[in-house]
């Protein structure tokens, strides 16, 4: 029997804490690790856990989410970290993604898909709402390109990138550009390498900038 995926809260809102702690507590090959009501304590209480993902509020008291997800990220590199708001501005978005954040999700996403997202970043997915990926690639798209950063990459691996930046998972990468789910993992692991990045949400903002 695999081990449950442990799971991290920090959200101020009492109500909202309780609802998820029941809906992972209670969720089969999940395991509530703890529950958490601000950044200041996430830094002290989170290590010693060492939780596989943890979902956290952008918009907490004192230190927001987005400078506490940077701090989380050197206590632990291991841990994946999932945004949480009830807000959908861009700028936030980036600052939290930028600073290690491996998705960004709405607070108004269903229970199921919640759950989804958790065990798709725990494998190395970096899960957004549709809305939310939207908004990443239209800023990045004001922005405008950078080619520099990306003229080593071959057609297929802009092709595999422009999918991941838009919130895909890998199989459905494969699935969209009829190859295999090991050739998807290759040709991230060549973009890793080419873009001098270490994961999926790193090589996604890169590639867009």
């Amino acid at each position: 029997m695999s081990k449950p995926i442990r799971v991290a809260l920090v959200e101020d809102n009492a109500k909202l804490r309780h609802q998820l702690e029941s809906l992972i507590g209670n969720a089969p090959g999940f395991a509530c690790v703890g529950a958490i009501a601000n950044a200041e304590a996430a830094l002290t209480g989170l290590p010693p856990i060492a939780p596989d993902v943890v979902l956290m509020d952008i918009q907490l008291p004192r230190m927001s989410g987005v400078e506490c997800v940077a701090r989380l990220r050197a206590l632990l590199p291991d841990t994946k970290v999932v945004m949480l708001t009830a807000y959908d501005d861009s700028d936030h978005i980036f600052q939290a993604l930028e600073n290690g954040a491996n998705g960004y999700l709405l607070k108004r996403t269903p229970p199921d898909e919640l759950l989804r997202s958790i065990a798709d970043v725990h494998t190395g997915g970096a899960p957004m709402n549709s809305h939310i990926a939207r908004l990443v690639v239209q800023s990045f798209h004001r922005r405008g390109p950078s080619p520099r950063q990306t003229e080593n990459l071959t057609p297929r691996e802009e092709e595999v990138l422009r999918l991941v930046s838009q919130g895909f998972i890998n199989k459905e990468i494969a699935d969209q550009l009829g190859i295999s789910l090991e050739t998807v993992r290759q040709h991230l692991k060549n973009c890793y390498a080419k873009l001098h990045v270490r994961s999926r949400t790193e090589a996604a903002l890169k590639f867009l900038k």
